[in-house]
């Protein structure tokens, strides 16, 4: 255990010394004795602190959530308080000073109040304010803080610094769909009533509208026989369908669109449009599915409808903030190994002590162990090795963040946004009638084969050949190059306008390669403009979308 002198003891200690030097120097015996005094009430301090401390510890001293449930769902942009106790268990008093949270980056969380005192034989209640950043999977791992004994009432002169490891998740989810999640299910089905009517369509289905005489062109098989045989003329039966989108929502979830402030990155911004277009879509009761991709697909969800669907987007939404795959992850085995240790050594009882040092197997499989304690249950990551993919789950599960590659994913992604738009032009059983695509504009086409760029502007052929509507939109990065309050100096200003303009310009070309392809997208001062007028009325109507029209000659 480690003991560390307070500010105001260390200032004793050092006039004490002083006092002592004078009065040696003087002659003053009365002065060598005060400061002697004060030099050996700070050593007499140091002991007691550490003895009360001691018995604190080995008498229970620890913290626990107030709440039952391991995690909490909180939309982008939210805050959520919530509440644990620190329990002192000893016959000692002490206090609890400089508390601060050990949480993920991803989250800015404090502590209300950051000072607490605590008597023997109780618990004490505090706050811990939660606001959620960037869309993901994100854990609070306990609290770390300084204990000082309170010998007689007064303030110790020694403090031990104490952590604190108890798990808690915060799934942050986009505001459109959290609202969704969030709202009540009435009926025995507990399904949400779609907003708005369908509208019906003569054509194929099993509602019968009326009968009417046959005309030619009317398919025999429509033909109401017997109504016939009764009027004395050939009727046919007129059918009408429900008019229901099966839309198709793709994002590029490529590492590289995470880069800028956190919660205004381009795949911040992505996640938020995704989520307006889902519950709209999902509101007036038609089928969605979703494809997240990046190197390789991430998530398939084939449409469908429902508040069951809307949770499965969520999860997926969630997931793809997640670096924690190889092939996504900068970190090698020995560096994970490192960063599991490092989280799993509060939590585990013996801190690790009976698993050699560099033993990646002992740790592998504690670390197995110890993930009944996570709050999450995420899918298994891709990793090169059984030892390494269990680290990698171990850092999903408690939510720790882990650096992006740094060379990105962009050509592979292009690659696998051909694939999978030919994939959903060749569906039959769900035939699509719209697609949403956010990803960046496929680069120059060339006649070279298997060309990524050639590939994606086929695949848009073949959508638009089918009559299915295509609408792209572009990473927005105008709101990763605000200037925030209490900005940067005149020098990043200049560097900002100047990343602007190329970024304004790259829009312009890539918009013409998207007219190439049939594709129209909206000025960049449009997106900008609706992007505003989204967040100050907190609709749930999508931000910003590229919208391509069938060209009919």
């Amino acid at each position: 255990m480690q003991l560390h002198p307070t500010r105001a003891t260390f200032q004793v200690a050092l006039a004490g010394a002083a006092m002592v030097a004078v009065g040696v120097a003087a002659k003053v015996s009365a002065a060598v004795a005060f400061g002697g005094a004060m030099l050996l009430a700070i050593t007499l301090g140091r002991a007691l602190a550490l003895s009360t401390v001691t018995r604190i510890r080995a008498s229970g001293f620890e913290m626990v959530w107030a709440m039952t449930r391991r995690v909490t769902r909180l939309e982008r942009g939210g805050e959520v308080v919530l509440e644990a106790e620190l329990r002192n268990r000893g016959f000692d008093d002490a206090r609890g000073v400089s508390l601060r949270p050990v949480a993920s980056s991803m989250l800015d969380v404090t502590i209300h109040p950051p000072v607490l005192d605590l008597p023997a034989a109780s618990k004490v209640r505090f706050e811990v304010r939660v606001n959620a950043r960037r869309v993901g999977r994100w854990g609070v791992h306990g609290i770390a803080l300084e204990v000082r004994g309170t010998p007689l009432g007064g303030e110790g002169l020694y403090e031990v610094p104490l952590m604190f490891a108890n798990p808690h998740g915060v799934e942050v989810v986009p505001r459109p769909l959290f609202a969704i999640l969030q709202s009540a299910r009435g009926g025995r089905a507990r399904a949400l009533a779609p907003v708005g009517r369908p509208a019906p369509l003569a054509g194929e289905g099993e509602t019968l509208k009326e009968l009417r005489e046959h005309v030619p062109g009317d398919p025999f098989k429509r033909i109401a026989w017997k109504a016939s045989a009764r009027r004395g003329q050939l009727l046919v039966r007129e059918m009408e369908r429900e008019e229901r989108d099966v839309a198709w929502l793709v994002i590029d979830a490529s590492v590289e669109l995470w880069a800028g402030e956190r919660g205004h990155a381009p795949l911040d911004v992505a996640v938020d449009e995704v989520a307006g277009i889902a519950a709209r879509h999902l509101g007036r009761g038609d089928k969605v599915g979703l494809v997240v991709f990046a190197s390789r697909i991430r998530t398939w969800l084939v449409p469908e409808s429902g508040p069951l669907q809307a949770s499965r987007i969520v999860a997926a939404l969630a997931s793809a903030a997640s670096a924690v795959d190889a092939d996504r992850c900068e970190l090698d085995e020995v560096e994970l190994a490192a960063r599991v240790a490092e989280h799993l050594r509060p939590l585990d009882p013996r801190g690790l002590a009976d698993v050699p040092r560099g033993n990646l197997d002992s740790l592998a499989t504690r670390a197995e162990a110890m993930r009944v304690r996570a709050p999450f249950a995420p899918r298994l990551p891709q990793a090169a090795s059984p030892r390494e993919q269990r680290l990698r789950h171990y850092l999903a599960a408690f939510g720790i963040e882990v650096p992006p590659r740094v060379d990105g994913e962009r050509e592979k992604a292009e690659t696998q946004l051909a694939g999978l738009l030919e994939k959903i032009a060749r569906e039959k059983r769900k035939k699509p009638s719209i697609v949403h695509v956010w990803a960046p504009p496929p680069g120059p086409a060339s006649d070279a084969p298997g060309d990524a760029p050639a590939s994606v502007e086929r695949a848009v052929r073949k959508l638009r050949a089918r009559h299915v509507e295509v609408r792209w939109t572009m990473p927005a990065f105008e709101p990763a190059l605000e200037v925030r309050a209490g900005g940067p100096e005149a020098v990043a200003d200049v560097v900002r306008d100047a990343v602007r303009l190329r970024v304004r310009a790259s829009q312009v070309r890539a918009e013409r390669a998207m007219r190439s392809m049939g594709v129209r997208s909206k000025p960049v001062e449009v997106r900008r403009r609706a992007v505003t007028e989204a967040h100050a009325s907190d609709a749930a109507e999508p931000i910003a979308e590229a919208t391509a029209t069938e060209a009919r000659r």
